[in-house]
């Protein structure tokens, strides 16, 4: 007999998160979105640590709503930043500021910086049942001088993965899921939660 395929909910507004999660996963778990669940709340992200962060999106879900479900925060932890921008990443230039605003600061603060060392981490805590998971995933890689490619999102088109010429932004969607941090985060939910 078939196991039925494992459903939860993925704590995010951010839809090219739910998208990316969703090709990663491949349809081994039914993805559900806030929307799906009819949560339309404004999440605070108010920790100071990824792990903090994706637990209070987590728990807010599985408290208010009553769902299994998993949340994620990435940073983008910069060597000549002193790790930064890491857990202010979303909203680095400011509250309602774009990807682009980031990049464009980013950019700045590097200018004539040699060591252009960089690293992206994800952190997803899951909830089933009583129980809370965290799962890691990070790649290295340095920040490009300038804009490269059109896909992906965030930060992508000046972060270029280790043992790599092309940012994650000129790579197919499914190349970078092989190797980005979410990816790596994702596959080792995707083990637990198909293993359990």
């Amino acid at each position: 007999m078939n196991k039925s395929i494992p459903e939860i909910v993925f704590a995010t507004n951010n839809p090219h998160k739910l998208e990316e999660v969703r090709a990663i996963l491949k349809g081994r778990v039914k993805v559900l979105s806030l929307g799906d669940i009819d949560c339309h709340d404004d999440i605070p992200e108010t920790a100071d640590t990824l792990e903090g962060n994706a637990l209070i999106k987590a728990r807010w879900v599985k408290e208010k709503y009553g769902y299994d479900c998993f949340a994620d925060d990435t940073g983008l932890l910069v060597d000549a930043l002193d790790g930064g921008p890491g857990v202010y990443s979303a909203r680095f230039a400011g509250d309602h500021c774009s990807p682009d605003d980031n990049i464009a600061l980013l950019l700045e603060k590097l200018q004539g910086e040699k060591n252009r060392q960089a690293k992206f981490c994800t952190v997803i805590a899951l909830i089933q049942g009583d129980k809370e998971y965290l799962f890691e995933g990070e790649v290295k890689g340095t920040i490009a001088e300038k804009h490269c490619g059109t896909a992906g999102f965030g930060y992508d088109p000046v972060f270029i993965p280790e043992n790599s010429n092309l940012s994650f932004a000129e790579m197919s969607p499914e190349s970078k899921n092989e190797i980005s941090h979410r990816g790596r985060a994702v596959a080792k939910l995707a083990s637990f939660l198909l293993n359990s």
